[in-house]
């Protein structure tokens, strides 16, 4: 019985979080879905970034985009900056690690692009020096976050979007972020392709 209550009590927190994302955050992630749609439609394409589990939202949001969601269509301009081995190691090696994703948005990002910046606290290096990055190339933030944001939050511009998940825990924030990105995934394919 004790397995199961853990069980149960890991569903009851994460909807408990997932409830207070939708009452909080429901008309930003609408914003989010159609600046992201707008971007594509003008044929500027997004680069996601995250590290660690964040890294993976960020390849598994990109992959939705790039192959389909739910219903077949043409694949959209995505890149996850965390999937490149190869470049991380060259960076991290002969730079920091704290400009793995920075060097990449320099060198192939777009004024008008979007960076879609994911972390569980905000406190990643990393993603704040792309976000730096992202607005010396005249780019735009969509921001997933969690706890109090964190640094990420303080470099954000009034403009941009930053979608906070309002708990500490760190795996409730991705069981939250993951909902937001297929919700964003939705609004795009409605938006682009329709019902």
């Amino acid at each position: 019985m004790e397995l199961e209550e853990k069980i149960i009590n890991q569903f009851h927190h994460s909807m408990e979080v997932n409830a207070q994302t939708i009452e909080q955050f429901t008309p930003l992630i609408a914003q989010a879905g159609q600046l992201l749609c707008e971007r594509l439609v003008s044929e500027r394409k997004l680069l996601c970034a995250g590290n660690g589990a964040s890294g993976a939202l960020a390849q598994h949001f990109s992959s939705l985009l790039i192959n389909r969601f739910r219903h077949e269509r043409p694949g959209l301009p995505a890149l996850a900056l965390n999937a490149d081995s190869a470049a991380i190691c060259a960076i991290a090696e002969d730079s920091s690690f704290a400009d793995i994703y920075s060097k990449q948005i320099r060198a192939i990002g777009m004024p008008g692009d979007i960076l879609i910046a994911i972390s569980a606290n905000g406190r990643s290096a990393s993603l704040v020096q792309a976000i730096q990055a992202a607005h010396d190339r005249e780019m735009d933030v969509i921001a997933l976050t969690g706890g109090d944001g964190g640094n990420m939050t303080a470099l954000l511009r009034p403009d941009e979007i930053e979608i906070c998940i309002p708990s500490e825990d760190e795996i409730l924030v991705h069981d939250a972020q993951l909902l937001v990105l297929h919700c964003l995934c939705d609004l795009i394919d409605y938006q682009l392709f329709g019902a």
